[in-house]
Parts: C-alpha cells; sequence; structure tokens
C-alpha cells in the first residue's frame, strides 16, 4: 500500500476506534468568542491527543456515507502551534465553509488536504 493510502486508512482506523464526542454542534457559539458560531458541528475523538492536548479535532457534516475524504492542517499563530482537523461525512460545500472559517483571521491559516 503507498503511503498515502495509508496515512487515510490510518485515520479511518484511528476514528472507526474512537467515540465521536460532539461539543460545538452547528449553530452553536464558541465558549470564548461568542461572535463566532459554528457552521458545522465540530467536536473532537475521545481518548486521542492533539497538539493543544485536546482530543483529535473533527468536523462532522451532513453526508450520511460519512467518508473521511479530507483534512484540514491548520497554524495557529496566537496558540504559537498547528493541528490537523479531520473532515468527517463533509459535503463539498462544508469542506469550503471548513476551509473558509480557519482562513477568517490572520492568526489561523490553513489548507484543505483532499484524499
Amino acid at each position: 500500500m503507498e503511503e498515502r493510502e495509508a496515512f487515510w486508512k490510518a485515520i479511518e482506523k484511528l476514528v472507526r476506534d474512537s467515540n465521536i464526542v460532539i461539543d460545538r454542534p452547528k449553530g452553536t457559539a464558541h465558549p470564548r468568542f461568542p461572535d463566532f458560531i459554528y457552521k458545522i458541528d465540530y467536536g473532537y475523538l475521545e481518548n486521542t491527543s492533539s497538539m493543544d492536548q485536546g482530543g483529535i479535532d473533527v468536523w462532522v457534516g451532513t453526508d450520511s456515507r460519512k467518508q473521511i475524504d479530507a483534512i484540514m492542517c491548520i497554524v495557529d499563530l496566537m496558540k504559537r502551534d498547528s493541528e490537523i482537523k479531520i473532515l468527517i461525512g463533509c459535503t463539498e460545500e462544508e469542506k469550503e465553509i471548513v476551509c473558509q472559517t480557519h482562513n477568517e483571521t490572520e492568526y489561523m491559516k490553513g489548507i484543505l488536504i483532499r484524499r
């Protein structure tokens, strides 16, 4: 198996073996920035860890197939860190929303990496 496909298979396994916790449902405000409203369900994979010491972040869209075919790779200049966010079941429109979300300010920049 080539490295690229092995990477996506590993992400699929990580998601499959984890409980997805949606702690910021679509339509809710960010806990520290009340002007920011989530346009897509946002959460994390329970019992995983990322750069911010929390669980690995996920965006969960409305596509019922729940495919994992993209990630966001982001750099946060305020926190001075970087991390990935896994997109699960996101439509093309939802992928664009996620990408825009991570590029709205001068402090956070991200790229959408497709499978």
